[in-house]
């Protein structure tokens, strides 16, 4: 296949700056003031940081928003199957000639400066939001917060910081305190804080931060509450309760994104259809995806085949427990890690929950952890482990005893976007 112009360009940005992270904010100013500071041009801002929750909390905010009669931009990452998912223009994702346009711009006017690539492609999403007509702008940041290059707006409409856990360590801290301290950083003067649950330390740190700024705060637990009550997702804040269907996105953990993401939107004020939209009309691929379509579906069209992109302690606890609570079946996994991740905590949890798991290693990822490494930490936990070249192999060797079972793709975000673009 031909690769799309946005491709090649997108292949020259890599090699800008020979780290794909290097925290620090002076080269996006750099690149932003030679681009006339499209950060001060876009829509009412809504940001969000945190650990677990980040998209899913965005996609709800937006399908509230658009519940509402309202469009906004949105900018998320890392993407699946192609960049363009990172960038969506007025709820729509971006078409390739405008993101070739506009990255061939940022590419331009960078001079061939150091830059990374994340940094360069925010300034283009910038760019192109601060040109195009919508509402409200949704910016979820890359890594950490008070660094990351999505944190150039200085007056927000809002923020929203969703559960901090232990991840990016060799980024943003050794202890669950200074990685909160990071993600607050997006926190500004007088901007109302969403903030979803938090352990002790980590709400410590926000509270501190919020506290310095003058920032108001809307709390779980303190402002707000959700709770999943005889089939029902009730919310409850200053204001009233709120009695609502259950998250379309699965899983326990989705009533708390979906919480925060209704704080939000009851904080804009805007009603009821946008609150009913948030939980019902969210799209969130390779969150506990059910995969129905493709080769590895024909391949196993008895199976139930699941993909999933979380990658830490938090989201194994969260898969483990909606493992839990799906109806009982065989249950086994393929899954494939980065080598910066905490890959014995992710998978701990999730050892009571299946039968068995096949490693491989991410297709195309220099920083893939090996299939043998993983299958190792594997045995660690108490899983019967074994590896495979392929998922497509993992998934033939599991169904070959039973085709009916249940099978788990998981680890990484790069694994399941490896996975929509073979399947889609």
């Amino acid at each position: 296949m031909t690769p799309q112009t946005s491709d090649v360009i997108l292949e020259r940005m890599m090699a800008l700056h020979p780290k794909i992270i290097d925290l620090t904010l002076d080269r996006v100013w750099r690149l932003l003031t030679t681009l006339d500071n499209p950060q001060n041009k876009l829509p009412p801002v809504i940001h969000i940081a945190g650990t677990n929750g980040k998209g899913s909390t965005q996609a709800m905010i937006r399908a509230g928003l658009e519940g509402a009669g309202l469009t906004a931009h949105a900018y998320t990452s890392p993407h699946l199957a192609r960049f363009h998912e990172r960038i969506r223009l007025a709820g729509e994702l971006i078409s390739e000639p405008d993101l070739t346009a506009v990255l061939d711009e940022c590419y331009a006017a960078n001079g061939g400066e150091n830059i990374t690539y994340f940094e360069i492609t925010t300034c283009a999403a910038l760019l192109a939001f601060a040109r195009s007509k919508a509402e409200y702008t949704l910016l979820e940041v890359g890594l950490g917060g008070r660094l990351d290059a999505t944190n150039v707006i200085y007056d927000p409409a809002a923020t929203v910081i969703t559960p901090v856990s232990i991840d990016h360590e060799q980024f943003l801290g050794d202890t669950l305190g200074k990685i909160a301290a990071e993600k607050a950083g997006i926190i500004k003067p007088g901007v109302p804080c969403i903030v979803g649950p938090q352990q002790d330390e980590a709400l410590e740190v926000i509270e501190y931060t919020a506290a310095r700024l003058g920032a108001p705060l809307l709390v779980h637990g303190q402002h707000w509450h959700v709770t999943e009550e005889n089939g029902r997702l009730v919310y409850q804040d200053e204001t009233g309760l709120r009695d609502l269907p259950l998250p379309n996105l699965l899983g326990a953990h989705q009533y708390q994104n979906a919480g925060a993401a209704l704080a939000v939107l009851r904080h804009l004020d805007l009603g009821e259809d946008a609150y009913e939209a948030a939980v019902t009309k969210a799209e969130w691929p390779a969150r506990m995806q059910r995969l129905k379509t493709g080769p590895l579906v024909e391949q196993a069209p008895e199976a139930e085949l699941w993909l999933d992109g979380g990658h830490n302690a938090a989201a194994g606890l969260a898969l483990a427990d909606l493992l839990a609570k799906l109806l009982a079946r065989p249950t086994h996994m393929i899954c494939g890690m980065l080598n910066t991740k905490d890959v014995t905590g992710y998978l701990a949890p999730l050892a009571a929950q299946a039968q068995s798991l096949t490693a491989v290693s991410i297709p195309g990822e220099v920083n893939t952890l090996s299939a043998d490494d993983t299958a190792e930490a594997a045995s660690r936990v108490g899983l019967a482990a074994s590896t495979a070249n392929s998922v497509a192999e993992a998934l033939r060797k599991i169904t070959e005893d039973d085709p009916q079972v249940r099978v788990l793709i998981c680890g990484s975000l790069y694994l399941a976007g490896n996975i929509l673009r073979e399947n889609g």
